[in-house]
């Protein structure tokens, strides 16, 4: 018996019901995070226009875009809502496995779901399976630096979690993920830096294809008969640990060491916020005016961030000189500190050109378990500010509050639903992980209409 076979096993026997109470809560506030980075990122225009041209469904074999009031074929609801839940780079994420799970694997559940008709304890079996078996093989592998993690893993990890919400056996849940395998996608890294927003597809075509790859298995197709040593020790990773896949599996979860995000950007600029953040917390920040220049020393994924003047919103929340500056100007780091008003914001690209980032080695030594940034600013007058960070907010070492994830879920799916839609919702997804609302009754709440 290999590590794919104890992988197959822990995926096709998964039983949700057993699973600890502080587990099915913490799968709650995922899926809560997760939903509304869907319901926030489905206001964004490039995301309606897309949405608009999938194809029309009927009510006996529909699934719902979530925030859109309209419901398509579960293949088309699977990439549009794994789309819109990267657009605005609020999504969870992990830093073991260095990647969004959630946002990859709850999609593609969910529109299967819709479409067989399954119990909660079914889609939501099928999203832990589906977060621990694509967390765990994206920890064990180490992509190429060229890479952007989105697109990659996630689609073995969405396609175990299609077969566990139709119950598969251990062999063909081995074989839909051997399947899956051969079904990623040849991300780029470049993307992000640039604003390319064909990134943003990269988590929706995880979902499709691991949608697929169980179709495929159901209708007799078969992949290798080790697909995923193939693709992550030899294709876009050199190196596969298998003995990592299966450590602690069943009782050390990778739910469970996950990290929920304030900052409205990529996770790499969490560190240098968080050092302003402690910065602000010590004594009030200087005036823009009084500011001569900025440095940021980090860890190297995140001095790669380092384009002073980004050419979109995309780009802006991967550019750490950027981030700094609209932090600095607008006091904040919300999603309103990252739109295209910040982007063309005069003081704010005039700040970020002030700011220079570079890589301390000893700094990227601390990875994953720190992502540490020292920030300095030096004033006019000659005085300096330093600010630095080590574990970031978020992280289960140092977790946001229960009330500051619910005043982020309200301020994100308020973009498009009245609040008292938005407060049901959120009750309604934390009881639904402790089973006390049935899925129809829940996915129902999914179908309210934008405002």
């Amino acid at each position: 018996m290999d590590y794919l076979d104890t992988l197959s096993h822990f995926a096709s026997s998964l039983d949700y019901s057993k699973l600890e109470p502080q587990v099915q809560d913490q799968v709650g506030w995922i899926l809560a995070d997760t939903v509304a980075a869907m319901v926030a990122g489905s206001a964004e225009p490039e995301l309606r226009a897309i949405a608009k041209r999938q194809p029309a469904c009927t009510p006996h074999h529909s699934a719902q875009l979530v925030g859109l009031g309209q419901k398509s074929t579960p293949e088309a609801a699977a990439f549009i809502n794994g789309t819109s839940g990267t657009f605005l780079e609020m999504d969870e994420g992990n830093r073991f496995s260095r990647g969004h799970p959630a946002v990859h694997v709850i999609p593609a559940a969910l529109a299967l779901s819709q479409e067989r008709t399954v119990t909660a304890e079914n889609f939501l079996a099928g999203m832990v399976v589906g977060y621990e078996v694509g967390s765990r093989l994206g920890a064990a592998s180490q992509l190429r630096g060229a890479m952007h993690p989105h697109g990659t893993w996630g689609t073995l990890g969405a396609a175990a979690a299609c077969g566990r919400v139709t119950g598969l056996d251990d062999c063909d849940m081995r074989q839909t993920i051997n399947i899956s395998a051969s079904l990623t996608t040849a991300t780029s890294k470049q993307t992000m830096l640039e604003g390319g927003l064909v990134r943003n597809v990269y988590a929706g075509l995880s979902n499709r294809n691991g949608l697929l790859a169980l179709n495929l298995a159901e209708c007799g197709f078969n992949g290798e008969r080790d697909g995923p040593s193939s693709l992550l020790g030899k294709i876009i990773s050199e190196s596969f640990q298998t003995e990592a896949v299966t450590q602690g599996l069943g009782h050390d979860w990778h739910l469970m060491r996950n990290y929920f995000k304030l900052h409205s950007c990529c996770r790499y600029n969490h560190g240098t916020l968080d050092a302003i953040d402690l910065m602000a917390a010590a004594q009030r920040l200087p005036q823009v005016s009084d500011i001569e220049r900025i440095e940021v020393v980090t860890y190297h994924l995140a001095a790669e961030l380092n384009d002073p003047a980004p050419n979109n919103t995309l780009a802006a929340k991967f550019s750490v000189p950027f981030a700094v500056a609209t932090r600095i100007v607008n006091n904040s780091s919300a999603l309103s500190s990252f739109t295209w008003d910040q982007v063309r914001n005069p003081a704010v690209l005039a700040l970020a050109q002030k700011v220079t980032v570079s890589h301390d080695p000893a700094m990227s030594a601390r990875l994953p378990m720190e992502r540490p940034a020292k920030v300095t600013l030096y004033l006019k007058d000659g005085s300096q500010r330093v600010g630095e960070a080590g574990v970031n907010r978020g992280d289960d070492a140092s977790p946001y509050t229960r009330s500051e994830l619910r005043d982020k879920f309200m301020s994100l799916t308020g973009r498009v639903w009245p609040l008292a839609h938005c407060e049901k919702l959120l009750q309604a997804t934390l009881d639904l992980a402790h089973l006390k609302t049935p899925l129809q009754g829940w996915t129902e709440l999914l179908a309210h209409p934008a405002q």
